[in-house]
């Protein structure tokens, strides 16, 4: 696990985003762990979570004119990763979408630059890949070209139900479907890496072995 990995695990951890207990997922899973980007909810937290993923972009060499976030997490995420990024030298423009098409102003359901050229898609997590297949129908709409999706946290988890499991994760299918890459600032490797050495806490070592068990159950390779 490179640095910037560690770094946004601990910062995760740290701000309660990722948080360890029992939790249901979207999925109907019962999880030791579960992230909530939605926590990233003060100046600080949002400015450093914007870092990591302008950083992750930037270190991923995909070739990108633009930002979209998708409604409604992907907002926030896209225009302060927007701003990280004119921070570090690269000034691109960004736009996201309204769930309801808006009939006075300037009208229609993006909001901000118009969708051109390469884009690339922010979001906390992919689940079922609704979102995902929402952006690319708006921006293909647009003439304008997926070129990526970026996201915090890959779950690395394999769909469908228990007795039916996909042999792909929801990130793999997502990568395949759209045929363009799909980018993660860590993925659940990490997470684990983060509770069985970067961390002597007793209070999230507890959990290693239930991530560990979560992952021979569901993960994907």
């Amino acid at each position: 696990m490179n640095d910037l990995k560690q770094d946004f695990i601990q910062f995760s951890v740290e701000a309660g985003v990722i948080r360890f207990g029992d939790f249901l997922t979207k999925a109907g899973r019962q999880s030791p762990y579960f992230f909530n980007a939605g926590l990233f909810n003060d100046g600080a937290n949002l400015g450093r979570i914007a870092e990591f993923y302008a950083q992750t972009l930037l270190d991923s060499g995909i070739e990108f004119d633009m930002l979209f976030g998708p409604a409604y997490k992907g907002i926030t995420l896209a225009s302060a990763t927007a701003v990280a990024l004119a921070q570090k030298g690269r000034n691109v423009p960004f736009a996201y979408n309204r769930k309801e098409a808006k009939d006075h102003g300037e009208g229609g359901t993006i909001v901000g630059a118009a969708l051109q050229g390469k884009v690339v898609i922010i979001d906390d997590v992919i689940s079922a890949g609704t979102s995902v297949r929402e952006s690319v129908e708006l921006i293909r709409a647009a003439g304008a070209t997926p070129a990526a999706v970026l996201i915090a946290l890959d779950r690395m988890e394999r769909s469908g139900k228990d007795d039916a499991l996909s042999a792909h994760s929801a990130v793999q299918d997502v990568s395949q479907t759209y045929g363009m890459p799909v980018i993660s600032i860590a993925n659940l490797n990490d997470l684990f890496s983060y509770l069985s050495t970067a961390t002597t806490d007793e209070r999230l070592t507890q959990y290693r072995d239930a991530v560990a068990a979560y992952r021979q159950r569901y993960g994907a390779v």
